[in-house]
């Protein structure tokens, strides 16, 4: 209650304040186009393209969980005056919606992460706490797992959409744009080939997470099983003691040398899992932010991906 009387002050503030028609046209080399994203991927895949040729701002304040994101007034005059919107299109990101809709949008791109690829169901697997997915009117909730970049093979799809919409704003640009979108492919490429080289010589294909687990697109793109405490859009964080001690059987079953948490995570239940069974805790990066000094110094998707694959290397040895 409180998050959507927050939210509903500041669409009020941004109708009191609004100048009409919305973004300017880009004149050749006049301005640089401005883009807002909300989150690290989508700042990130932009800031790659676009280098410093478009004004980019990213709303999620680094080391900030999503969950815990609360919009601001200046983060909608960011957005009314922006050119390019990016955002996931998930639960994180429920307010959007309304706010885009108290705003003249006529003339901004917007880009929905979720909308650019092939977008799959949540799932609950075994030994994972349930959340309530029910409606108000009785049926099961349907939720889309919004961690679409969590895959170098949706971040090629999403870099492309980025890519596209910049060069039709800012057609001065366009070549430089088309250029860096190349060169960004291509590391995506070689990402993507680490990745299966670990998985294609792997001694298993099961990963444990004693976290959440905003990789279904990750683990489908490389064939791999996994265990986890919650879906990767739960909001709990405190699993029951059935679900840890699950996740200690099939660490001790199966001789997993490795379990995970991700990145804003306090790792409680994953410490708690290694004390229970030796095995090693490990941080496997979602990309969904970033820590304030990784993001001071510079640090990119591919640099955290780069992580992951040493990290996915050492669990599936």
């Amino acid at each position: 209650m409180k998050r959507v009387l927050f939210v509903t002050l500041v669409i009020l503030l941004a109708i009191g304040t609004r100048i009409e028609g919305g973004r300017r046209d880009i004149p050749s080399g006049d301005r640089r186009p401005v883009v807002v994203a909300t989150i690290f991927p989508a700042y990130d895949f932009t800031r790659a393209i676009a280098g410093d040729k478009a004004d980019i701002h990213m709303l999620l304040p680094p080391g900030t969980e999503t969950h815990l994101f609360e919009l601001t007034p200046q983060d909608i005059l960011k957005i009314r005056n922006c050119d390019l919107f990016v955002y996931a299109g998930g639960e994180s990101d429920h307010w959007v919606k309304s706010v885009l809709e108290s705003l003249d949008t006529s003339k901004m791109k917007i880009i929905t992460l979720v909308d650019c690829v092939e977008a799959v169901a949540e799932e609950t697997v075994e030994g994972m706490e349930k959340e309530d997915e029910g409606s108000a009117d009785g049926k099961e909730k349907l939720t889309y797992d919004e961690h679409v970049w969590t895959s170098p093979r949706n971040a090629k799809l999403i870099a492309q959409e980025i890519s596209g919409a910049l060069c039709e704003m800012d057609a001065a640009q366009a070549e430089i744009y088309k250029t860096n979108t190349v060169s960004f492919l291509m590391r995506l490429d070689r990402l993507d080939a680490k990745f299966k080289a670990v998985v294609d010589h792997a001694a298993r294909k099961l990963i444990v997470f004693g976290d959440r687990f905003p990789f279904l697109y990750f683990v489908r793109a490389y064939g791999l099983d996994y265990y986890a405490a919650f879906p990767g859009c739960a909001a709990e964080t405190e699993a029951s003691p059935a679900t840890v001690k699950f996740l200690i059987d099939k660490i001790k079953a199966e001789k997993i040398p490795v379990v995970f948490h991700i990145e804003m995570s306090n790792g409680k239940m994953a410490r708690a899992i290694s004390e229970a069974t030796g095995a090693k805790v490990m941080l496997f990066h979602a990309c969904h932010n970033i820590s304030h000094e990784d993001f001071l110094s510079g640090k990119t998707y591919l640099d955290l991906m780069n992580a992951n694959v040493e990290a996915l290397k050492e669990a599936l040895d």
